[in-house]
């Protein structure tokens, strides 16, 4: 599948994969599989397909920004990141 413009289809794009993942989780969840073995295995995918798509030092990268949204407290639902003052 082409675009004409990539960034105006982008974000149709990635609602349908997001959609996709989201009907996939809930499926594996649904079969009672644990949600670290249901996360580990999305994760492993998502790797192997950075890998196919970039070089090794921008998947490292892609990394470091997760890691760093990770210590921020960015994917922290319900609480406020760790960094940030509450009240």
């Amino acid at each position: 599948m082409t675009h004409e413009d990539p960034g105006e289809a982008l974000p149709q794009d990635l609602s349908h994969a997001g959609s996709v993942v989201d009907k996939a989780i809930e499926y594996m969840l649904e079969q009672d599989l644990p949600a670290i073995i249901v996360a580990s295995a999305l994760l492993g995918g998502a790797l192997g397909l950075l890998q196919r798509s970039l070089d090794d030092r921008a998947v490292a990268q892609v990394l470091r920004q997760a890691l760093h949204s990770v210590e921020s407290g960015e994917f922290r639902v319900g609480q406020p990141p760790q960094d940030q003052p509450t009240g």
